[in-house]
Formats: structure tokens, C-alpha cells, sequence
């Protein structure tokens, strides 16, 4: 395959313009290249694809069998492709404007029950600094919902004790001043009292809150590794990970009786229709109380 200025402009707009991370850009070029392919066996290319070739496209995806998600992300990231190429008048009309994902199942996303996000966070009692590094960690993931990204990307000077608030870098740039619990405040006040003077000397990361044994900054793998390790230990048989956590703060507050709008910016939403998802869970679990324990139900 070719190059492709045209595909290669929109990803530079996605990472410079809109802010997305490396990692997102790179799934919408890998997306988008399977595009260019099929229109290069089609004789064509970017500029000359048509709607019954972009549904040729989806169709052909199905009979590959793939999954109903990935063809969902596809289509996404093709009618965001030539929404900007028709903007920047790359093409006079937008090829993709009816072009259709396929239909997915509401999935809810999986929450732990608040007994069990406390068996979780309390998990490490060992009487050593690293203990007191993973504690802090599990206290940030579920009692401020960050998502594990913004945990490994924070600085110690992005902490403040005293005001028991932490300054969160989100997608996009975004940035969001975020409330701690007393009990998270506690665990990053025994970590920075300690913890983080174990790294090796000559520290790759000395700014991080979150650093490994080889002194560098902690990793979303590092993260996902204390998780499993914790969950391992108490929650044998459940499916965590670190966005688990964030789910379940997130439901956990709807449940308390928090404001959705006040939720959405605890988490850092862009848009609302992000947060909605945890009204499902709070009905599901309700609807499921019910069944459970109305004699008549």
C-alpha cells in the first residue's frame, strides 16, 4: 500500500487538533488502511469511494465474520474520515453520511459491589512501602474513578493533601480538579511520606506520583498488574481491571443519589451520553433487587 496524504492529514488532525492519544490515532489508521485496501482491489481510492462501495466494504467485513464491535469501530472511524475530508473539500460529498453501523447489544459495564471495591483497595497490608504504593494506586482508581491512564500520568505536585483535591490531565487535554475521599487521602499521605523514596538513584521519572522498581513512571500495564495481583488475592473467580474500578465509582455514586451532570464531571466526559450508561446499571441492579426479594415479583 501506497502512501496516503489524505488519510495520513486526517490523523495528524486527530493527534494535533483534536488531542487524541498515540494509541487511538493508531486504531483509526488501522482501521481505515483495511478501507484503502478494498478500494485499491475496487480500482478506486479515498476521494472516489461511493456509498454502495463503503456498504460493499461493511458487508464484506461481515461475511469475514468479523465481530459486531469491530465493524461498529470501523464505520465510526470512516464517517469521522470523510466528515473531515468534506470539510477540508477533499471530497464534494460525503460518501458516508447514511453509512450505518451495525446494531450492538446494551452491554453494562462490570461493577463490583461496594463491599467488594472495599475488599479490593484494602488488599495490600503489607507493612512495606510498595504495599503503601499499591494501596494509594487502588484508592485513586475507585475512589476518584480516574481512568488508569490518568493514575500513571500524574505528578506529585498534582496532589494537594491539605485540600484533599487532585489536578487530573484527561482525554483530549482536558484537564479536571478532582475530589478525595478522606480514605484516598490517607493512602497517598503514607505513600508520599515513603514510598516514593525507594526508587533507585538517577530516576528516569522523578516528577511522577507512580513509579516502578526500575524508577521509571508507572505503566497502564504496571497498573493492571497490581489489580490483578490484589484481585487474585481477594476476589478470586470476579473479572477486574483497572476501569472496573472507574465503573464502579461511577455506579456507586448514581446509587448514593449523586447528580448525573455532577458524575459526568467526575469523570471527565466530554458528553453526557457517556455518563447515561450508569443510570442502566443503577436501574438493572434495582430491577434485580426487586426480583429478588418482592414475594410477588
Amino acid at each position: 500500500m501506497g502512501p496516503h496524504p489524505d488519510l495520513d492529514a486526517f490523523l495528524r488532525h486527530l493527534a494535533l487538533e483534536r488531542r487524541l492519544s498515540p494509541r487511538t490515532v493508531d486504531a483509526y489508521r488501522q482501521d481505515l488502511e483495511g478501507l484503502v485496501e478494498f478500494l485499491e482491489r475496487s480500482g478506486t481510492d479515498l476521494r472516489g469511494a461511493t456509498y454502495p462501495l463503503l456498504r460493499r466494504w461493511l458487508a464484506q467485513l461481515r461475511t469475514r465474520e468479523y465481530a459486531r464491535t469491530t465493524i461498529a469501530r470501523r464505520a465510526a472511524a470512516v464517517r469521522g474520515f470523510y466528515r473531515f475530508a468534506t470539510r477540508r473539500g477533499m471530497v464534494e460529498r460525503n460518501p458516508a453520511s447514511l453509512l450505518v453501523s451495525p446494531k450492538l447489544g446494551t452491554r453494562l459495564p462490570n461493577v463490583l459491589k461496594s463491599g467488594e471495591a472495599d475488599d479490593l483497595v484494602e488488599a495490600p497490608m503489607e507493612d512495606d512501602a510498595w504495599a503503601a504504593r499499591d494501596r494509594a494506586l487502588l484508592e485513586l482508581l475507585y475512589g476518584c474513578g480516574l481512568r488508569v491512564s490518568e493514575a500513571c500520568g500524574l505528578d506529585a505536585a498534582e496532589v494537594n493533601l491539605d485540600r484533599g483535591r487532585i489536578r487530573v490531565l484527561g482525554k483530549g487535554g482536558r484537564e479536571r480538579e478532582v475530589p478525595m475521599g478522606e480514605a484516598a487521602t490517607d493512602a497517598l499521605r503514607e505513600y508520599l511520606g515513603g514510598a516514593r523514596e525507594l526508587s533507585p538513584p538517577g530516576a528516569s521519572d522523578s516528577a511522577a506520583l507512580f513509579r516502578n522498581r526500575r524508577g521509571k513512571r508507572l505503566s497502564a500495564r504496571d497498573a493492571r498488574a497490581v489489580v490483578e495481583k490484589y484481585r487474585r488475592r481477594v476476589l478470586s473467580g470476579r473479572k477486574v481491571s483497572p476501569h472496573t474500578l472507574r465503573h464502579s465509582f461511577a455506579t456507586h455514586l448514581m446509587e448514593g443519589g449523586a447528580d448525573i451532570r455532577a458524575v459526568q464531571e467526575l469523570l471527565g466526559h466530554a458528553s453526557m451520553s457517556s455518563t447515561q450508561r450508569y443510570t442502566h446499571v443503577s436501574k438493572g441492579r434495582l430491577f434485580g433487587a426487586h426480583r429478588q426479594s418482592h414475594p410477588r415479583a
